[in-house]
């Protein structure tokens, strides 16, 4: 990091003394005996420009920097200070060079900098003025042709001013990588600079905030030589003409994720030496004319949307010194068909991560003896590392990760000791972690995570490395031992131990002053988290101690680190109530502990969080009020599995980023609050095993993206009455409303609305959120989070850790549903499980089930059907568990494929039916078509002749005997479902007729309970 930032600044200092010596060089040929000496006002107003700043060593971040206002004093000819030079025939001041000078304090429109009329050339970059705007008076310096404001702290608009200045040259403005951009310039700014500086040479506008399109008259500034405008929140279509303009050599608009473009044809003729696109959408195939660039020697296209294959053309570029088109969506290939890369003799960056490629690795990569930096990170290469590759002695950073290469360390990578980065991590690696990796002295990186590595690792072996400050020993199978704290430790940032069979905190942690990244999770650590751990470093920003055996905090202080953005506790045995977080904090996991008390009053003050998950303990309460207002960027809230009760606050008014809530096995009651209308991103959706009082949320059918809707076990009631649109929950796949109180008949007009049913298409992803904030330290497994849920499926209640993007499910068992089962549930041919057990459903199973070739459980038992079971239902390759038990069934039950497999429990509970594998058998001379039994139940299909409003007036009338109704209606009615579900014997003939069958002998029985 330092390299590079020290490298910014080289550049662009080299860069304005190169472009402003030829006219100074030119003057300084006068003889010297007619040489001025410097304007006694100049003087003075360069002296009261000094006193305005104070010199400090953290105003410049080159490392050459030096206070050149130091010596300025009035004893000496002003054109001899140390920044100055001056016309030699005037003596005016036309250079005032005080790039990187310490420079220290804010900068206004009174500034005596201004009194310097005659100026031309002007650097004020690499100081610190304070967040100060730029002052508009810089437009009074119309000789200017030299601009140079870069890496200066400065904020707020660039003055129009600016754009008056038509002598510039030379215009800089950028900064180096912030993770904000402070200036802004705003519509029309850019199209009025390029509009009105018609002889720019140089345009440095880099992290300046444009946030508009490019125009296309950039392309008439033919001087252009060097053109910077990464990461300026550019949009729209890049004009194609700017990369044949006739003298560019720079061209660099690279993380600018909106705008997109498409390569030309270049022109042979072309000067272009350096081309970055990184981070941005350009799109297409390269072009091979690429190959024709004589003087290309840097091309960064990573992170592109780039197709196609890689031009073999590539091998004409023969200065080639950076080649880097990682991270492009390219067609597969092998590596060995780059071969033209290994005959570059003057790369010294190659970067092909995540292109696709798939192989080994050919030994003539040794042949590249320039290369100081390789990746071949995220790609599907196989087999060992190449001996070859020791030939590249240069190498200093190698990077092997997420591929599937195989063997063991070789020997013969201890001899490569200029390695500063070595990565190997999510391989197949495996054997002994040999101990002579100590020899590699100069190493700062060491990620061997996720391998097959095995044996025992004594940690103080690494502690030899004294420049090591990322390792990453995680997820093998190492038993790792630490006895060293009275020794010279090297200052890791980086430390990932997790799955290395510890079983105490290492006790070299008390020395790490600084350390941000620390992972020992799933360990068989116990008892207290020692102070030291987790209070040890000001700099802390990810903290897993995940799945452990952990009971506590000893003395923990929130205070300290003061930037901490991940903490991990979840799996462990934590007591008391939940440790306290700062508001930097974005993701907070506890989940899984023991934790208890009511939720803490500083977690309304996380105003910055992203994923708060506390659930699976023991905390009570009632949810605050703020919980809704808690942050813009909350994606993930957590709650299950805990005693909070009450009613559920108007949540996440301002949450519009929400993907996940779920809240589910608590004691919740009231309404679902109709805010949740505004959380326009939410997925996930589970309220299950609550007392919610409510009737179906079909105003939640406008979310565009919600997948997964539990309400499963509340106190829903109602009919669900006829969507208001035919695009309502278009995306939703997973649909759990058992157990609750919806009569009516099935809602036919939502079933054809459900179009992410109808499909058996999707990607086989898990539905989850990645950890990794948006500002992550490298080599830190942030993991992701994955939803999770219960449902009851295959007849069985089962946890999916889990949940597939695929996973079609409908569950509307155990409610008032009455009618016949609408033959549109067969254009829902994406559907996996179907369960409509224990309604009142009449009529026929129908025949248009077959079209469901992706289910594989179906549960209708515990209705009124009637009829026969339609033979075509054994078409249904997948269906694995089928119960048609305790209906009206009669004929002959269907024999052949999956049906073969099913026993008697599947089909009990009918008297009318016979088969070879149930327990009534088909007597010969019975018709075997399937005829209807002449003895079907008196009271199949009866209707609900009683009206629900006065059944449950209760929840809307506010009278107590309507309450208690009401509330007693829908107990009884959770208890009877149990009751049932736990049966397996068939019901007498009046139970049948009087338990089961008859809604009216339902609400008798309610009186029981």
């Amino acid at each position: 990091m330092a390299r590079s930032s020290s490298c910014f600044y080289m550049s662009r200092h080299l860069l304005f003394l190169y472009l402003s010596s030829q006219p100074i060089s030119a003057q300084h040929n006068l003889s010297p005996f007619a040489k001025p000496l410097c304007l006694e006002d100049e003087m003075y107003a360069l002296l009261q420009f000094k006193e305005r700043y104070e010199i400090n060593d953290d105003a410049s971040g080159d490392p050459l920097a030096h206070p050149k206002t130091l010596s300025w004093n009035n004893s000496r000819d002003c054109c001899s200070w140390d920044g100055i030079e001056c016309d030699e025939n005037t003596g005016h001041v036309i250079v005032l060079d005080l790039g990187s000078s310490l420079l220290y304090g804010s900068i206004d429109n009174n500034s005596t900098l201004f009194q310097l009329a005659h100026l031309e050339k002007l650097n004020l970059s690499d100081n610190h003025f304070n967040d100060s705007r730029i002052p508009s008076r810089v437009g009074d310096l119309l000789r200017l042709t030299h601009l140079d404001f870069s890496a200066s702290v400065f904020s707020g608009p660039v003055p129009s001013e600016i754009f008056k200045l038509t002598s510039l040259v030379y215009l800089d403005l950028s900064a180096p990588d912030t993770p904000t951009n402070l200036l802004e310039m705003k519509a029309p700014g850019l199209r009025s600079l390029v509009q009105n500086l018609t002889s720019l040479e140089v345009l440095h506008l880099g992290y300046v905030n444009i946030s508009s399109e490019v125009p296309n008259t950039l392309a008439n500034l033919s001087s252009l030589r060097r053109l910077n405008m990464d990461a300026c929140d550019l949009h729209g279509e890049f004009p194609s003409a700017v990369f044949n303009l006739p003298k560019l050599r720079h061209l660099g608009v690279g993380s600018n994720k909106a705008l997109t473009g498409r390569l030309p044809d270049f022109n042979s003729s072309s000067p272009l030496e350096e081309l970055r696109l990184s981070g941005s959408s350009f799109s297409g195939e390269l072009p091979s004319s690429f190959g024709i660039l004589p003087s290309l020697s840097f091309l960064d296209v990573s992170d592109c949307n780039f197709s196609g294959s890689i031009p073999a053309s590539f091998a004409n570029l023969s200065n080639l010194e950076c080649l880097d088109v990682s991270g492009n969506p390219f067609a597969a290939q092998s590596l060995s068909s780059l071969s033209w890369i290994w005959k570059k003799k003057k790369l010294a960056t190659l970067d092909l991560r995540m292109i696709n490629l798939y192989g080994e690795i050919p030994p003539s990569i040794g042949n590249c003896s320039r290369l100081v930096e390789l990746s071949l990170l995220g790609n599907q290469l196989s087999g060992a590392v190449p001996s070859q590759l020791m030939n590249l002695t240069q190498l200093t950073n190698l990077y092997l990760r997420m591929n599937q290469l195989s063997g063991s360390i070789p020997s013969w990578l201890m001899n490569m000791t200029g390695l500063a980065e070595l990565d190997l991590a999510s391989n197949k690696f495996h054997g002994e972690v040999p101990s002579s990796i100590s020899q590699l002295q100069n190493l700062q990186v060491l990620n061997l995570a996720r391998n097959n590595f095995s044996g025992t690792v004594e940690l103080d072996n690494f502690l030899k490395l004294k420049q090591l400050e990322v390792l990453h020993l995680s997820s093998n199978r190492l038993s790792c031992r630490a006895s060293s704290v009275n020794v010279i430790l090297p200052q890791l940032s980086v430390l990932g131990l997790a799955s290395c069979n510890l079983s105490e905190f290492p006790a070299f942690l008390q020395k790490q002053e600084h350390m941000r990244s620390l992972d020992l999770s799933d360990n068989n650590i116990r008892g207290e988290v020692p102070p030291w751990v987790w209070n040890g470093s000001f700099d802390m920003q990810y903290l897993n101690l995940s799945r452990n055996f952990l009971t506590g905090l000893e003395r923990y202080h929130p205070i300290k680190p003061l930037l901490m953005y991940t903490i991990d506790l979840s799996h462990n045995m934590l007591k008391g109530p939940p440790p306290e977080a700062t508001s930097s904090i974005l993701s907070y996991i506890v989940s899984n502990n023991s934790l208890t008390g009511p939720l803490p009053p500083w977690i309304c003050n996380l105003s910055s969080a992203i994923t708060l998950d506390l659930s699976s303990n023991g905390l009570t309460g009632v949810l605050p009020v703020c919980l809704g207002d808690i942050s813009k960027s909350l994606m993930v809230l957590n709650l299950k599995g805990n005693n909070f009760h009450g009613s559920i606050p108007e949540l996440l008014v301002r949450a519009t980023q929400l993907t996940m809530i779920d809240m589910s096995d608590n004691q919740l009651q009231g309404n679902l609050p109709r805010s949740l209308a505004h959380c326009k991103m939410l997925e996930f959706l589970n309220f299950a095993n609550n007392h919610i009082v409510d009737t179906f949320p079909s105003w939640l059918g406008s979310l565009p993206e919600l997948h997964v809707l539990i309400l499963r076990s509340n106190k829903f009631c109602g009919v669900i009455k006829r969507p208001k649109s035919s695009s309502t929950f278009r995306k939703l796949r997973i649909l759990d409303l058992s157990s609750n109180a919806f009569l009516g008949k099935l809602p036919m007009e939502f079933f054809q609305s459900w179009n992410a049913m109808k499909s058996k298409t999707g990607n086989f992803t898990y539905m989850q959120r990645t950890l990794r904030p948006s500002l992550y330290l490298p080599f830190t497994y942030y993991g992701n989070y994955d939803f999770s849920m219960t449902v009851i499926y295959k007849g069985l209640k089962l946890y999916y850790p889990k949940i597939s993007e695929v996973f079609t499910v409908i569950d509307l068992s155990n409610n008032l549903f009455k009618g016949e089962i609408p033959s549109v549930i067969g254009d829902l041919k994406g559907l996996q499980g179907l369960n409509l057990s224990s309604n009142f459903l009449t009529g026929h199973i129908p025949s248009s089930l077959c079209n469901l070739t992706a289910l594989e459980s179906l549960d209708l038992s515990r209705n009124n059907l009637s009829g026969q079971i339609p033979q075509n239902l054994t078409e249904l390759g997948f269906l694995s568990f089928l119960n048609v038990s305790y209906n009206n069934l009669t004929g002959f039950v269907p024999r052949g494929k999956q049906f073969d497999t099913f026993s008697n429990d599947s089909f009990e509970g009918n008297s009318g039916l016979c088969g070879e594998f149930i327990s009534r058998k088909c007597r010969g001379s019975e018709d075997k078509s399937g005829q209807p039994s002449t003895h079907q139940e008196e009271d199949s299909g009866s209707p609900i002749e009683l009206d629900w409003k006065i059944v449950l007036m209760g929840y809307g009338s506010g009278l107590v005997i309507g309450v208690g109704i009401g509330n007693a209606f829908i107990s009884w009615k959770h208890v009877w479902f149990e009751e049932n579900a736990r049966r397996r014997r068939r019901p007498s003939r009046r139970q049948t007729r009087r338990g089961k069958n008859s809604w009216l002998g339902k609400l008798f029985n309610f009186y029981r309970y």
